[in-house]
Order: structure tokens, then sequence, then C-alpha cells
């Protein structure tokens, strides 16, 4: 039954009054099950004072509720004097129930059923869209489940073992060699990793001796950690000039790996890139 109904005509009701805790017409229907299910499944449950199995169902569903946990919620509609509900849901028989989830109908059952049924279709429902519903219990956004391996590499950070976090995160790419997330993590340890030995005085040394690429690249390392990225990319750029052969392919390729520890877009980058193609050709 998924998006096989449109719902969006009952967004606007009249008002009225709502009997019961969990009595829905079309007066709060937005609310009470488009709105909730963004958060948790809602069971709508259409039945009929005139049938008194039906009447029975609600009274079922209203005990399973209460057993939920918050882990679902129910939307009880009398069918008559809610018809535009029961026309919206294409519903042929009293009772009938349906589970929204995210503002769609997800599944459906007509006629009474015994409880350990009913159950069933619950756990069913609520593995289907576990981890799917874009609101959590509460109306909170839900947290992206933490990768265990991810979090051993932060707490090593925490505890001060930068060897342990590159492990962890070799450990990572080498399973997953395609992990964007691991390559950005690992490029960041490495250059932090690499700044807790510099000289206090590396961009002297280099300022005094331009030709040495060692003192250059350090001098880089320090001016980046300083925050200051783009005197680090024009040192690098102005040693590619003054270089050739394999010594300005060294100096290119430290430049891009300090290209890659920051966005792609970031203004600082683009414009260190033109200016690398420039002393290129």
């Amino acid at each position: 039954m998924s998006g096989a109904v449109d719902l969006s005509g009952l967004k606007q009701p009249a008002a009225t009054d709502v009997p019961g805790d969990h009595a829905v017409t079309e007066a709060n229907f937005e609310t009470q099950v488009l709105r909730r299910s963004m958060q948790v499944p809602v069971v709508v449950v259409l039945y009929s004072q005139r049938s008194p199995g039906s009447v029975d169902l609600v009274k079922l569903f209203e005990r399973l509720v209460g057993e939920a946990d918050g882990a679902w919620d129910l939307a009880t509609v009398e069918a008559e004097p809610n018809m535009r509900i029961a026309q919206a849901f294409g519903v042929q028989g009293i009772p009938t129930v349906i589970a929204v989830a995210g503002g769609q109908p997800l599944a459906d059952f007509q006629g009474a059923q015994p409880e350990s049924q009913v159950r069933q279709w619950l756990t069913a429902v609520l593995e289907a869209v576990r981890g799917q519903l874009p609101d959590g219990p509460d109306g909170e956004p839900q947290p992206e489940p933490e990768d265990p391996r991810f979090t051993a590499a932060e707490e090593a950070l925490d505890r001060g073992d930068v060897e342990g976090a590159i492990s962890a995160y070799e450990a990572i790419l080498a399973a997953e060699p395609a992990n964007a997330e691991a390559k950005a993590a690992l490029r960041q340890v490495r250059f932090y990793a690499r700044t807790q030995g510099l000289p206090q005085d590396a961009i002297a040394r280099a300022d005094a001796d331009p030709a040495d690429i060692d003192a250059a690249f350090a001098a880089a390392d320090m001016e980046l950690f300083n925050s200051e990225p783009d005197a680090a990319f024009t040192r690098l750029i102005n040693l590619i000039k003054r270089t050739a052969g394999d010594d300005r392919n060294r100096v290119r390729t430290r430049l891009v790996e300090l290209f890659e520890l920051f966005d792609t877009a970031d203004p600082v980058v683009v414009a260190a890139r033109r200016k690398l193609a420039t002393a290129l050709y």
C-alpha cells in the first residue's frame, strides 16, 4: 500500500472537538497522524460504533499501544463522521487498520484479527521503519549510528596516542579503500603528527635558505598549523618555480597533500590551485 494514497487533502480540515486520548478526526489528522508519523509509526484504526468487532479491535490496539513504550502511536478514527479520511485511504470495509510512517501508508489489513496476528503485524511494521524515519521519538533528528572503528580512532587521539589513531584509520582503509571519511581523517591526523616535531624557528630557517626543500616543508606545515594557509601555499608554489625534475615533483606532491586538508571549494585552495597551474605550465 506504500505511496498508494494521497493524504495531502487532509492537511487543512475544519476544527471540531476530539474525544478520547487516541481519537482522531479530520480536524487533527495532520498533527496526530501525518506529523506524528515522522517520529514513530502511527497505526490508524478506522472503526464504527455499529460494528462490535471493530470496537473490540480498537480496544485491543489501545491496550497494545499502552505496552509499546512510545515505539508507535495509535489513531482511532470513527469512519462515519470522518468519511474524508476513509476515502483518502480507500477504505472498503470496517474495521481497516493502516500503518502510516513518514507521512505515507506503509501496511494495512482489513477485518478483525486475533491478538497474536496483530502483534506479528506490529513487529513487522516496526522492523520495516527502523532507522528510516526523519525525526526521533521526541521530534529531534535521529543521530547517525556511530561506527565503532572511528570511535576507537577518536578515543586514541583523545588519549594523545596519535600513532594509534593513524593505525585505526589505516585499518579502516585496508578494509574499505574508498572510505572518504577515513581518508580525510587520516590526512588530518598525519598532518597533526608531523607538526608535533616542528622546531619553533621553522619559518626563520626556511627564509634563511630558500633552496632547502625540507626546511620549506617544515615552514609550510608551521604556517598551516598557525592558520596561515595562503602563506604556506605561496611558499611551496614559489619553490616549485625554482625547482625542476624530481625536486619539483616532490614539492608539488606535498602541496597537493596540503590542499587535501581543505574543502576543494575553499577560496584559498581554489586560488592556490590556479597559481600552481601557472607555476607548472
